[in-house]
């Protein structure tokens, strides 16, 4: 095995850490929506956006390890 297969090895069980963590990070977004929803509130809570914001960033750096290398 090269080099490069043992980075693309590499790469690959980090971008599934990722794709996990960005799984974690939506379910727990869900949870606020609900807990929010459930105490009447009308608006989105502010940690919810964080969350999401924060999901958005680790699914791009899991895509961003998914891409082809460009040699």
């Amino acid at each position: 095995m090269g080099r490069g297969a043992e980075v693309a090895g590499e790469f690959d069980d980090i971008r599934e850490r990722l794709e996990l963590i960005a799984e974690e990070l939506a379910d727990l977004g869900m949870q606020r929506l609900r807990e929010s929803i459930d105490a009447g509130g009308s608006e989105l809570p502010a940690d919810e956006r964080r969350l999401a914001k924060a999901r958005r960033a680790v699914e791009k750096a899991a895509y961003v390890l998914r891409e082809p290398d460009d040699h």
